[in-house]
């Protein structure tokens, strides 16, 4: 696994999720720098701001779309002079899944995932986490706040109570109702804002992870994704880590973030796939 400086520094971009921001991935963004790697987490538009200032003032989040954020990252790695390393984390898992049916990337990774169209997987627990979006349906441009209880639920519950508010304090923010009206009814819509072509010849290699605790991305969900993706001639993998949850900071994170680098690092730089 990555434990020394990398002879081969890559530039990885960071993706956080929904309830998220890009303080959420400090510390592995902080391995892979030492590791020699340039890493740049961007926030979603309108969301660079403090975790506690957008509690304070959810505005940004009002009417933000799937294809508002997928644009955003586009314009970030279009600027790069190599494709970079993708990594995402549940939303940010689905973006990394649209950049990559786009054609952008070395190689990508979709951690704890919401589901692109076409996957017909949807678990009572994940249901359950979208519900305080989906339960107003005249309410797709508001925000989705969490109670802490709601959140230990979905997003920390393989943590106690104590690291859960810990968690929650730093990192939470309300989230954007939007994205989980596209996803959730994009299997009704053909042109779906989360649509992705399964058998795209130039799409780069993807790793599909999610923890055997996760509630939001529970492994069925992250192995019918992958049934989808397989599809692909390019590199498709999945993996599922014994007791961990949604939260990607949970204790044993340098194994799952060390994994990931490896093995995009290694199909980085492989050929992409022909075309089938």
């Amino acid at each position: 696994m990555a434990t020394a400086p990398s002879n081969d520094p890559h530039t990885i971009v960071l993706i956080h999720g929904m309830w998220m921001t890009p303080l959420s991935w400090e510390h592995w963004a902080e391995r892979y720098r030492g590791l020699g790697h340039e890493v740049i987490a961007s926030a979603w538009p309108g969301l660079d701001r403090e975790p506690a200032e957008l509690r304070r003032d959810p505005s940004p989040l009002h009417g933000l779309s799937i294809t508002d954020v997928v644009d955003h990252y586009e314009k970030i790695i279009r600027q790069l002079e190599r494709p970079p390393i993708v990594i995402g984390h549940s939303f940010g898992g689905l973006f990394s899944q649209l950049l990559l049916n786009r054609g952008l990337g070395s190689a990508g990774v979709a951690l704890g995932t919401a589901a692109p169209k076409g996957v017909l997987k949807l678990p009572l627990s994940t249901l359950r986490a979208s519900w305080p979006a989906l339960k107003n349906p005249f309410g797709k441009n508001h925000d989705t706040p969490l109670t802490h209880e709601q959140f230990h639920w979905c997003f920390t519950n393989a943590l106690n109570e104590e690291d859960s508010k810990a968690v929650y304090e730093r990192y939470y923010i309300p989230g954007s109702a939007r994205p989980f009206f596209q996803a959730g009814y994009a299997n009704l819509n053909p042109n779906a804002a989360t649509k992705v072509n399964y058998r795209n010849p130039s799409r780069p290699p993807l790793l599909l992870v999610t923890g055997t605790e996760d509630r939001i991305c529970p492994p069925s969900v992250n192995e019918a994704t992958f049934k989808k993706q397989r599809e692909a001639p390019s590199a498709t993998e999945h993996k599922e880590y014994p007791g961990r949850c949604h939260y990607p900071g949970q204790d044993g994170w340098e194994e799952v973030a060390d994994f990931v680098l490896s093995w995009t690092v290694e199909h980085s730089n492989q050929p992409q796939g022909s075309p089938a």
